[in-house]
C-alpha cells in the first residue's frame, strides 16, 4: 500500500517535487534515508552479534545499486541512473517479491529490507518523472556490461568469504524466481539472460519516444 501510495505521489506531485525546495528536500530526504538504511543495518547485525564477512559486506546487487543511488540523488548523475533504473527497480522488485528474510513484521530486519527495497524503486522513478530523465538502448548495453563486470569481482569475493553475494555461489533457502532458472551455475547464465529481458521490458514504455527524437535528429 505505502510503495503504490509513493508511485502516485511521485507520478502526481512532479510539478511541485521539480520546485527548488521540494527537490532538494526529498532528494536528500532519500539519500538519508538510504545511507541510514545501511548504516542501521550494520549496527544492528554488530550489536546482534550476527556481522559476518560471508553475509553483510556490501556485494549483494541490491546494496550496490542502494549505494550507487545515493550518489545518483544527490548529484543528479545520468550515467549512473542508467544503470540503477534497471538494476534498482529489477533486483528490489525481485526482493520484494520473494523476500530472503527470516524474520517477520515488527522486527526491525523486516523494516529496514522493505523501506531500503522500496525507496530503490523510488529513486530511479523519482529522477524519470521529476528530474525527466530517460533510459535508452545505450543505458541497457552499459548495464550488462556494468553487471559483467561485477559477476566475477562478486564471485572472488563469494570465494574468500564463503559467502554468497547475489547468489552467485549458490540458490537462496526461501523460495525465488532462481528456482526457475536450472541448476548452479547454469541459472548465472539464465539470470542474465532474464536481467536483460527486464531491461527490454522497463525500456519499452520509452522506446518509441527515443526512436521519434532519433528521426527527429536525422531530419535536422
Amino acid at each position: 500500500m505505502y510503495y503504490v501510495g509513493g508511485n502516485r505521489f511521485l507520478y502526481q506531485y512532479q510539478d511541485v517535487l521539480r520546485q527548488n525546495e521540494w527537490n532538494i528536500t526529498v532528494r536528500y530526504a532519500i539519500a538519508f534515508l538510504f545511507i541510514g538504511s545501511e548504516i542501521g543495518l550494520h549496527m544492528w547485525e554488530w550489536k546482534a552479534g550476527i556481522f559476518e564477512l560471508a553475509t553483510s559486506l556490501p556485494f549483494e546487487l541490491c546494496t550496490i545499486s542502494l549505494l550507487l543511488a545515493s550518489i545518483m540523488i544527490v548529484t543528479k548523475s545520468y550515467r549512473i541512473y542508467e544503470i540503477v533504473f534497471f538494476t534498482g527497480i529489477i533486483g528490489a522488485s525481485q526482493a520484494i517479491l520473494t523476500p530472503n528474510l527470516q524474520y517477520a513484521f515488527p522486527h526491525f530486519r523486516f523494516i529496514e529490507y522493505f523501506i531500503a527495497h522500496i525507496l530503490l524503486i523510488w529513486a530511479p522513478l523519482f529522477m524519470t518523472w521529476v528530474e525527466g530523465y530517460r533510459p535508452t538502448v545505450q543505458s541497457i548495453k552499459r548495464t550488462m556490461i556494468f553487471l559483467n563486470i561485477l559477476i566475477p569481482l562478486v564471485s572472488f569475493v563469494n570465494y574468500k568469504t564463503g559467502g554468497n553475494y547475489m547468489f552467485l555461489a549458490h540458490k537462496p533457502e526461501t523460495a525465488s524466481l532462481l528456482d526457475m532458472l536450472g541448476p548452479h551455475p547454469y541459472y548465472i547464465i539464465s539470470l542474465e539472460l532474464a536481467a536483460l529481458i527486464g531491461c527490454f521490458i522497463l525500456y519499452m514504455p520509452f522506446a518509441k519516444r527515443e526512436g521519434h527524437t532519433h528521426k527527429e535528429s536525422l531530419g535536422s
